[in-house]
């Protein structure tokens, strides 16, 4: 390729998907175009508000480059949070949910085109996001990390077509400030049932809490370590798993480990009141302590169905804690909560 009517340039590629597609075809064509021409108008929309342009549409993808990876993320987390919107007034088998991928790369430019590995990593990284979700390149998370209101969730070294080397690759949690953006039913639907099930959690956590406590001074057993299937001598009792990894704590300070490190144990001990739940005792879980965490790898290796990880953030006398209960086998996340809490008695709060 001659050097000629083209350039090379740094730049933030969005790259964005419908997911089932070709399914929603196969159902009704004339309601899908419809729908996809809809989605796209909003999606090239809030590109333009970003200061960002659409390159390419090609069948259900949209191409989109940034001068800035702030605006382009920016921009997907609206893109989701307005398609969430849509698609709640709509039937599960109707909805149409997008993917989206953002890379910070070199580009070539030719014309109105752009080309090269950059647009590639994109495209790749699109591809391991959830319907309705974002995940971003390793590139693109190092100019941003301190930047947005955002969570991040590592999701390793990822091995992708046609790229030399591994690419980090890390997903967009957008339930953070961008919540209160969100304005369907749902939110006020969740916001009613919290309430109603409050009166209900807190005694169930304090049965489990005492039940935990004699469980493990008087009968529980001593853990066991979980492994592979192949080479286990006899099969492990049936029934659910679960093991809940040490929370992260975010406020950078180290004098709060203390505090991470008690809620996890307290989870654990009111788990392991259950009977007929099988709960990872605390010395195999804190192994995994400070460590990047692939959750399909860790339920492998310790023989579970279901994980808890969560995260404990610190500022003045207010303490926020995120939870959540992932399938182990998918990947998927099956329950999350936020708690924001006045720190003054600590085992309140925990």
């Amino acid at each position: 390729m001659s050097e000629e009517g083209f350039k090379r340039k740094l730049a933030a590629i969005l790259s964005a998907d419908a997911e089932g597609y070709s399914r929603l075809m196969g159902q009704n064509e004339e309601q899908t175009i419809r729908r996809l021409t809809s989605y796209r108008t909003i999606v090239s929309d809030f590109v333009l508000q970003y200061r960002g342009r659409v390159v390419d549409t090609p069948g259900d993808n949209i191409l989109a480059e940034y001068s800035s990876v702030v605006d382009a993320i920016k921009s997907a987390v609206q893109i989701q949070t307005e398609l969430a919107e849509r698609n709640a007034r709509l039937p599960m088998e109707q909805r149409m949910q997008f993917r989206i991928g953002i890379n910070l790369g070199d580009v070539v430019e030719e014309k109105d085109r752009i080309y090269g590995d950059g647009v590639n990593i994109a495209a790749r990284v699109e591809s391991m996001a959830d319907a309705g979700g974002i995940c971003i390149s390793g590139t693109a998370f190092d100019q941003i990390k301190h930047k947005l209101p955002f969570r991040y969730k590592y999701q390793g070294r990822k091995i992708v077509k046609n790229i030399k080397e591994p690419i980090r690759v890390y997903r967009v949690l957008m339930e953070h400030e961008t919540a209160s953006e969100v304005k369907d039913v749902k939110n006020l639907i969740l916001k009613h049932w919290r309430k109603a099930i409050f009166a209900l959690g807190v005694t169930v956590f304090l049965i489990a809490v005492a039940a935990g406590f004699v469980w493990n001074a008087y009968f529980r057993l001593p853990s066991v370590e979980r492994i592979p299937e192949e080479r286990r001598a006899f099969k492990l009792p049936r029934g659910p798993s679960i093991a809940v990894l040490p929370f992260v704590n975010m406020s950078g300070d180290y004098e709060q480990e203390y505090f991470s490190d008690g809620l996890t144990e307290n989870i654990i001990t009111g788990l392991s009141g259950c009977p007929k739940l099988l709960v990872i005792a605390r010395n195999s879980t804190f192994t995994y302590k400070g460590q990047p965490i692939i959750i399909q790898k860790v339920a492998r290796e310790l023989g579970v169905e279901y994980v808890v990880e969560g995260s404990v953030q610190k500022a003045k006398d207010r303490v926020r804690v995120t939870v959540q209960l992932i399938d182990a086998a998918s990947g998927h996340h099956l329950w999350a909560e936020k708690y924001d809490r006045d720190l003054k008695d600590i085992f309140y709060l925990q």
